[in-house]
């Protein structure tokens, strides 16, 4: 895989194993400048693996990390360019956030304090007590004020919205958003499929420590199935609906079917208005149901 210079970060043939549990193997993967990409997968997919690789936490097996065009393992050069925030965000918690945030600063050096300020006004955030006080919500924001307060290049957040209310989730939205505007870069691991859909550009699904598929999210959602139901005034027409290319998980009950779409709308419309219908909607895939169709055995890919 070759970078170029339009390229934040690029994995190449990242294999991990360890002794007794599965790593990750022959990821190849690259992110753009200006670029919101989001890697999901459920819990033991490689998820944590491939971000603790990237940030040399973990050493690959084999495999090449570019960040940036830097060689990863280049600690010095490429720490200063990426903003993190853990899962499972450890901090001193007989330190208030303030104390903690001036102790994150120092560790970088050169740090905007305006910057800080504005990121602790706009995120709502709690400094003045100490943090084992404070709620979960509370010290995410934290940690997200210490991954974005000196303007990373990359931003790798694990779980970012986790424990936030929804005020402060928009707001964390806009702020990655102003981040994207910048020409900078964030990898976004996340459960909450509805912010992923929100604010991503492509989206990576990772299965069983593999990269099972890397697309932009309205590639996926447009190719997706849909989920129409339609009621009749008479018996559905079953058989024909059945015998249609791009109909899949059909229920008929007395008067109404329910089933996936993933065909020629036309064909479809011209079955159903031989009918007489009394109600009939279409609803397109979310980011939802392709996560559920990538591991529930559905999408072998």
């Amino acid at each position: 895989m070759s970078t170029t210079s339009s390229t934040a970060l690029s994995l190449h043939n990242l294999t991990k194993r360890y002794d007794t549990t599965r790593g990750v193997h022959n990821i190849n993967l690259e992110v753009s400048k200006g670029e919101i990409f989001g890697f999901l997968g459920p819990n033991g997919a490689g998820k944590t693996t491939t971000i603790n690789t990237i940030l040399d936490i973990l050493r690959p097996n084999t495999g090449t990390i570019s960040i940036l065009g830097h060689d990863h393992r280049r600690v010095k050069k490429t720490h200063r360019l990426i903003g993190y925030l853990a899962g499972d965000m450890e901090t001193d918690p007989d330190l208030t956030g303030k104390q903690y945030l001036s102790y994150v600063a120092h560790l970088y050096g050169k740090v905007d304090s305006q910057r800080v300020d504005h990121l602790i006004k706009r995120l709502k955030v709690e400094t003045a007590v100490k943090i084992k006080h404070l709620s979960r919500g509370n010290k995410q924001k934290i940690g997200l004020v210490a991954a974005l307060m000196h303007d990373p290049e990359i931003l790798i957040l694990d779980e970012p919205t986790s424990g936030l209310d929804p005020l402060i989730q928009a707001e964390f939205n806009q702020i990655i958003q102003e981040h994207k505007q910048a020409g900078k870069t964030a990898f976004i691991s996340s459960h909450v499929l509805s912010e992923v859909q929100n604010i991503c550009d492509r989206v990576g699904f990772i299965r069983d420590g593999q990269l099972i598929n890397v697309s932009r999210l309205d590639d996926l959602l447009r190719q997706s199935s849909q989920t129409v139901t339609v009621t009749f005034s008479s018996t559905p027409p079953k058989q024909k609906l059945a015998d249609l290319k791009g109909v899949s998980n059909l229920t008929v009950d007395t008067f109404s079917c329910q089933f996936q779409f993933n065909g020629d709308v036309n064909q479809l419309l011209a079955i159903l208005t031989q009918h007489n219908l009394t109600s009939l909607d279409m609803t397109e895939a979310d980011l939802e149901d392709l996560f559920m169709s990538y591991y529930s055995g559905k999408n072998n890919v």
